[in-house]
């Protein structure tokens, strides 16, 4: 039994095992095939930034989402959002993000931004970069108020990047994988970093440049794309 057949068992299941709302509704859209060309599938690139790097004990301080119709960047569907927190930010994350207590006390509640997220992701495969930050907020943000993950496959623009250097057996420093570093190396625009928007955007357009670089002429299936 292959592993899209699992999953969409998975998929099913948990359907029917889920109360009515943001997240059953997520679950009601297929998953992409992983055998099915790239420009067949829709995405949607995702940033947060966090008051830290945990998710049991840090919290989400804001959404940034692009979705990405094949191999296009849908900006009329790209979204900033704001999370009202009940925790005092530290100096020193404040000084990564420029998001201050003010700023985050005026902020959106988490499950209503969460549940216009997971509309969007629906039927979507998420893309981030260093992908286990988004995927631990997401799951820990998931269960908390719907009781369960998201079932999702994930696109993470660094470990594409690291692919492709190893596999060219070319030698690379860990800053090279950063993500402003790829949108240099691609000549694409640079942009604000450590704004959940503008990394999203900056993401889609990395995820587009390596596949456009990935794309021979061949097949090149989602499948060749995953985390």
């Amino acid at each position: 039994m292959n592993n899209d057949v699992l999953l969409e068992a998975r998929r099913r299941w948990t359907i029917y095992n889920l109360p009515f709302g943001a997240l059953r509704d997520c679950y009601a859209q297929p998953l992409p095939r992983a055998r099915q060309e790239y420009r067949d599938t829709d995405y949607v690139a995702l940033d947060f930034e966090t008051t830290g790097l945990y998710p049991v004990k840090d919290q989400i301080l804001s959404f940034g989402w692009v979705p990405i119709d094949g191999n296009r960047i849908r900006l009329d569907g790209a979204q900033h959002r704001m999370i009202k927190v009940d925790q005092a930010i530290s100096a020193e994350s404040a000084v990564i993000h420029q998001i201050t207590d003010d700023q985050a006390a005026r902020g959106e509640p988490l499950k209503e931004v969460l549940t216009d997220f997971l509309r969007v992701l629906g039927g979507r495969v998420l893309v981030a970069h260093h992908a286990r930050i988004e995927r631990g907020f997401l799951a820990a943000a998931c269960r908390d108020f719907f009781g369960d993950e998201p079932l999702v496959r994930v696109v993470d623009t660094e470990a594409l990047a690291r692919r492709s250097l190893e596999r060219r057996q070319q030698a690379y420093r860990p800053s090279d994988l950063r993500l402003h570093a790829l949108a240099q190396s691609y000549n694409l625009p640079q942009m604000t970093a450590h704004n959940a928007l503008s990394d999203a955007l900056n993401t889609a357009q990395v995820f587009l440049a390596q596949i456009a670089y990935l794309d021979t002429g061949k097949s090149l299936r989602l499948q060749d794309l995953l985390t």
